[in-house]
Parts: structure tokens; sequence; C-alpha cells
């Protein structure tokens, strides 16, 4: 039953995004650090940490629980190391998930052979 929970929250989570970059002129950059800055103020505002402990990896994966794990960072940094937290504290929370970012793309781009647009 969790991974259909996971489905399902992951899904609709891709699929508002995606009905929002079709119906709106927002580059998709722009959508994404929306995005980012959503799951930080959910995560401040308590409501995103519930939704990840009944959905698991549908809620924690997107770009949602990426602002939400730098939101967590960011707070335990600041109690750990007072104002220098606000710095570090998202950088130390979320390195993992950045550092498997890019070694699987750069990974991908071995095997894949990607090619710039002509």
């Amino acid at each position: 039953m969790d991974y259909v929970k996971a489905f399902l929250i992951g899904g609709l989570i891709c699929a508002i995004v995606q009905i929002f970059m079709d119906k709106t002129k927002l580059m998709p950059g722009r959508i994404m650090v929306g995005l980012v800055v959503l799951g930080c103020i959910l995560g401040f505002l308590g409501w995103y940490q519930p939704l990840i402990e009944w959905a698991g990896s549908g809620a924690s994966v997107p770009l949602l629980g990426f602002g939400n794990t730098l939101f967590k960072g960011v707070k335990e940094g600041i109690g750990e190391k007072g104002f220098l937290g606000i710095f570090t504290g998202g950088l130390t929370a979320s390195s993992a998930g950045i550092c498997g970012a890019l070694v699987f793309g750069y990974l991908a781009s071995l095997v894949f052979k990607p090619k710039m647009k002509s």
C-alpha cells in the first residue's frame, strides 16, 4: 500500500505542476524555484512533514520535498551554529541528494552521449 500512496501523491504533484506549466506563461525554471520555495513554506508551517510521513517518497522526492529538506536543514543549522547555520544548514541537509544528482547525471551523459541542439 505504501507504493500506491507514493505513486498517487507523487503523480498528483507532478500532474498539478504539468497543468500549471501548460496553462501559464511562466518558464519551467521559475516554476521549479516556486516549488522549492513552496516546500520551504509548507515545511515552516508544519504541513509538509505529515504528508511525507503518510506518502513517503511520493512527497519527499519532488521539488516540494527538496524545499522542505532545505528548511529542516536551516532550522537545525540555526539551532547548532546560530546565525551561520542559515548558510550552512540547508547545504548540509541536502548535500547527499545534490551529490547524487550530479554523479548520476554525469554517468547518464557518458552512457547516452548527449549532443547540442542545432
